[in-house]
């Protein structure tokens, strides 16, 4: 196994997407919260001990250099660690899992320069900053207590999981540096914004369960194929825009969208297939359906349905009559009285 093979990809199937659209899923995420919110006990210290690396280590493969072998896997979930300073002289780790336990400082990690996969979930982490790590592509630090996303800039970062922490805003993620980052899962914080996520790469982009009340700087995602706004306060669907080429399955469920009319400005994304609205004041209109139909003439499913024949045929008719009233209304003879001679 070579340092710099790519994993495999981890974008989400259909039946991925609509995970988050389950109240179980919303559930769990607030059983989380609380229980976090009950929870202020210190906690013993326990540090990582040779003989719990001796339990978690495992893949025996060739070093870099090929004369020696080395495990380059440890799984250290669970243990009420509250330190990993003994990773430090574990240099060809690959693959580590020290989710679930207590720790506050991953400063350790930076001596493994050969590391591929981390996860880091449910640890007591106010910050995922990490020198760069060159070959890192895989990171999870899910509900944590991280605040914010500054010193996140591993080059060959495909995917990296913050949700169910405390983050408000969105800053420090820099394109130039994140030239690989396709995947970015930002559930259940407390972002305000989308400001912040200019990342030209990015495919997937999780934002549901926050307090977003507006899209900004989203319009030069052109590789975006997947965006998940479910549960925040949006209540107008500006910021979209034609750059936004690439983008397919759009979740907009449980927001405060309540004009119909908003649906026309998602008119210019020529691949947008799939949209979800339920759970909005508009979705409650009669003519709900019919008319995201007749806004967004390409579009193949609206929340959990697929349009019919008839449905596209109905639109079609509805669109060309608008379009010869539009004409009508532009035509300067139009309704005039005809001219009469003079006797």
């Amino acid at each position: 196994m070579s340092d710099e093979d790519d994993l495999d990809d981890i974008e989400p199937d259909q039946d991925d997407l609509e995970k988050e659209e389950d109240d179980k899923e919303m559930d769990e995420w607030d059983d989380y919260r609380k229980e976090g919110e009950e929870v202020s006990e210190e906690w013993m210290p326990t540090p990582l001990t040779e003989a719990m690396m001796k339990e978690g280590l495992s893949l025996l493969c060739k070093t870099g250099s090929g004369l020696a072998h080395a495990y380059i896997k440890l799984e250290a979930k669970d243990r009420d660690l509250t330190d990993i300073n003994l990773l430090r002289s574990y240099i060809h780790l690959r693959y580590v899992d020290i989710s679930e336990n207590h720790l506050t400082d991953l400063s350790p990690l930076n001596s493994l320069t050969h590391l591929l996969w981390l996860k880091a979930d449910g640890n007591q982490l106010r910050s995922a900053r990490l020198n760069e790590l060159p070959y890192l592509q895989i990171a999870s630090f899910s509900y944590n207590q991280i605040t914010d996303t500054e010193g996140i800039f591993h080059p060959r970062l495909g995917s990296l999981d913050l949700k169910g922490n405390r983050i408000l805003q969105v800053t420090g993620l820099d394109p130039e540096r994140l030239t690989s980052l396709h995947t970015l899962e930002l559930r259940g914080n407390q972002i305000e914004s989308t400001l912040g996520i200019n990342l030209p790469k990015l495919k997937n982009l999780f934002l549901a369960q926050n307090m977003i009340k507006e899209l900004k700087g989203l319009e030069n995602l052109s590789n975006l194929t997947t965006l998940h706004l479910r549960d925040n306060q949006i209540e107008t669907l500006d910021g979209f825009s034609k750059e936004m080429k690439s983008l397919q399955y759009l979740n907009l469920r449980s927001n405060m969208i309540a004009d119909l009319g908003e649906l026309a400005k998602l008119r210019d994304l020529p691949k947008l297939r799939a949209l979800v609205m339920l759970d909005n004041p508009c979705a409650d209109e009669t003519d709900y359906r019919q008319e995201a139909l007749v806004q967004i003439a390409h579009l193949e499913r609206l929340d959990k349905e697929f349009f019919e024949d008839e449905d596209r045929a109905e639109a079609e008719e509805i669109r060309q009559r608008m379009k010869e009233e539009q004409e009508q209304d532009q035509d300067p003879d139009h309704d005039m009285e005809p001219y009469q001679p003079p006797l």
